[in-house]
């Protein structure tokens, strides 16, 4: 059986007063987390997951709400929890060259340094599949901003498997992508249809019947949608929200 932890369920701007994205999956075999908002020690810390029980970091494009926390988790495993062993960066092309950036400009460099645990850094691409720690990950583009070079998942976790938006407009390959996961993780930020490059509940309710997916569960959620959260027929995350597969 899998448990996975909502860290942070809002958007860029924390509407809502929560977190940025990082969703924490523990399976048999080790655990991983979904996107590195810059949030996500502080919500690690109050959830009271260990970062010593992540194994993978998932990141599914560069924007700083799902990458921009990377650095700071890298320095606080070192200096707080003196980890030795190692945490692998999976993510879309460029996934090192673009962490090593983030934190050259936040003054956490991580090149001018021997870490006391391996950093491996894995790409992977779109229509790829990759083993990484406890999981299979099949990666798939998305319709979201092009330079922040997007992609979503499917993650195989034992029996389980969990299909991951990553931010996302509505695009008509997405019912194919996530068809049989057992949980489809799937960002919400909009209530009406306005942006091309994020989902809205409108579009989810329109296309509802073409998602094959065991429970489906909207994240992400911008003010109009973090408002309405717990009173709708869809099922939306919150901060601290657990799910048992």
């Amino acid at each position: 059986m899998s448990e996975v932890v909502f860290v942070g369920t809002s958007d860029a701007f924390g509407a809502g007063g929560r977190r940025q994205s990082a969703v924490f999956v523990r399976a048999e075999r080790g655990g991983m987390l979904f996107d590195c908002g810059a949030t996500t020690n502080t919500g690690l810390a109050q959830l009271g997951i260990s970062r010593e029980e992540i194994d993978v970091l998932l990141i599914s494009h560069f924007h700083g709400d799902h990458f921009g926390g990377i650095p700071a988790f890298l320095y606080a495993s070192y200096y707080i929890d003196a980890r030795r062993h190692p945490i692998e960066i999976v993510g879309p092309p460029d996934i090192e060259e673009r962490v090593h950036q983030l934190a050259d400009a936040m003054g956490h460099h991580l090149r001018d340094r021997e870490w006391p645990f391996p950093i491996r850094f894995r790409e992977i691409h779109p229509e790829e599949a990759l083993s990484v720690g406890p999981a299979e990950i099949q990666a798939f583009a998305t319709q979201h901003q092009p330079d922040a070079n997007p992609q979503g998942y499917r993650v195989r976790l034992g029996r389980e498997q969990i299909a991951y938006s990553g931010d996302t407009g509505w695009f008509e390959d997405l019912p194919r992508q996530i068809a049989g996961s057992d949980l489809f993780i799937c960002e919400c930020t909009l209530h009406q249809a306005g942006l091309d490059f994020h989902l809205s509940l409108d579009e989810l309710r329109e296309h509802r019947d073409d998602l094959d997916c065991g429970r489906l569960t909207l994240t992400h959620l911008g003010n109009d949608m973090a408002n309405q959260r717990g009173q709708l027929e869809i099922e939306t995350a919150d901060d601290g929200m657990v799910i048992k597969l």
